[in-house]
């Protein structure tokens, strides 16, 4: 029986290779225009139309503006019977005043690619191919708002990969990242000239002092958190007592739960600075990106597609730091991998700089378009037709999340 699974298997992922061959043109297009078109979070209006161009010209329905929100869409190709549900996620949102520097073009394209190439062979497949768009990476956490408004109600199993540089050595599987969150903390108070400031009321005061007592507390934090702020307003005259202020504070911790303790420790701080100068505090958050746990078992299924595909990947070295998305708020609810491909070997250009953004849409990041979209599907193949391998998803994925995280 296995046997006859495995020839499936392999003359499934052959027929999705020629397939994604077949599209090429059309899924580089796709590329080079999101790129070409840079739109920041929440206004991806040009990529999504772009994407369901695509898909629909391959006879696919999209719902556009999912689960309310403007920028967010869905296309779903069922199978023959009732089964897994396996869903590619699509990010296209640039960096203001960079574009593309994170190669969200390439994510976008790998998605679109690796859906259409599964979603040939869902009519001899049990269960359904799905790709959802998920706009605001950059800031906003369009997956955390997805995910509260029931966007992924129904996946079993979540898909997508992110592109690197510096070479294979960074083709990572199973990375991870630090949770992560945004606070603005605003103080109101009362204008006065500086030569009787008795008559006023300092805000940007109130702000110094939330500076001041955070920097008390760091001998109190746990060796991952790190809270660093800026002031963004504070007068405009220094014979004047400002009466307004707005500082920024970006917080990163090991766990969504230590980044809700040390926003709310900020909060604090916030209070007794609106005690001490009379000045009226307000705040503001944005949803906070969870910190990732990636499934092994899908990123080794992955790694290994894509060795077939003649790219090599290995495990990030143990004790680095990395960055935070909103695909690990997607991580604690069901199995999911973010894995990683590099599109440039040199090691001189950034994520998140103009080289970065230069760097995406050249023959070598094409390449990973097309690379990438097959090495996704072949695992999406891979989760419907192997149960061993949901099985072992599945309790991994329940062994790593913490206990805190299940109702």
């Amino acid at each position: 029986m296995d046997n006859v699974r495995d020839e499936m298997i392999q003359t499934g992922k052959e027929a999705i290779s020629q397939r994604i061959d077949s599209l090429r043109e059309e899924l580089l297009r796709l590329s080079h225009d999101i790129h070409d078109h840079p739109e920041i979070g929440f206004q991806e209006f040009l990529a999504v139309e772009y994407i369901s161009e695509v898909l629909k010209s391959q006879g696919f329905q999209v719902e556009e503006g999912y689960c309310g929100v403007p920028t967010s869409f869905k296309a779903v190709k069922k199978g023959k019977d009732a089964g897994p549900v396996v869903a590619f996620l699509a990010e296209y949102d640039a960096l203001r005043g960079v574009g593309h520097g994170c190669g969200h073009n390439v994510i976008a394209t790998c998605a679109v690619g690796a859906f259409l190439g599964l979603a040939s062979q869902m009519e001899e497949l049990a269960g359904e191919v799905w790709i959802i768009g998920t706009p605001a990476e950059e800031g906003g956490a369009g997956k955390a708002v997805l995910l509260e408004k029931g966007g992924f109600e129904g996946v079993d199993f979540a898909l997508m990969m992110h592109p690197t540089g510096g070479g294979e050595q960074f083709n990572y599987i199973n990375r991870g990242g630090r949770a992560s969150g945004s606070l603005t903390v605003s103080f109101h108070g009362r204008s006065a000239h500086s030569s009787n400031p008795a008559l006023g009321i300092n805000a940007l005061s109130a702000a110094i002092s939330v500076f001041n007592q955070i920097d008390m507390l760091r001998p109190c934090f746990d060796i991952q958190d790190n809270v660093n702020g800026v002031i963004l307003e504070g007068g405009t005259a220094s014979n004047v007592i400002p009466e307004y202020s707005k500082s920024e504070f970006c917080i990163r911790a090991e766990t969504m739960k230590r980044v809700e303790e040390l926003v709310q420790m900020i909060k604090d701080c916030a209070d007794r600075a609106a005690g001490l100068t009379g000045a009226k505090a307000e705040f503001e958050e944005e949803p906070i990106y969870a910190e990732r746990y990636p499934c092994k078992p899908m990123c080794d299924a992955f790694r290994d597609n894509m060795a077939a595909l003649g790219i090599s990947m290995c495990y990030p070295k143990p004790g680095q730091r990395f960055g935070s998305s909103d695909i690990g708020n997607v991580s604690i609810r069901i199995p999911a991998i973010h894995d990683y491909l590099s599109i440039t070997d040199d090691m001189s250009i950034m994520a998140h700089s103009v080289q970065y953004a230069e760097a995406a849409v050249t023959p070598q990041a094409d390449e990973i378009c097309i690379k990438g979209a097959k090495g996704l599907a072949m695992t999406g193949l891979d989760l419907l037709l192997k149960e061993d391998l949901r099985r072992e998803s599945v309790a991994y994925h329940e062994q790593i999340v913490p206990d805190f995280y299940k109702k």
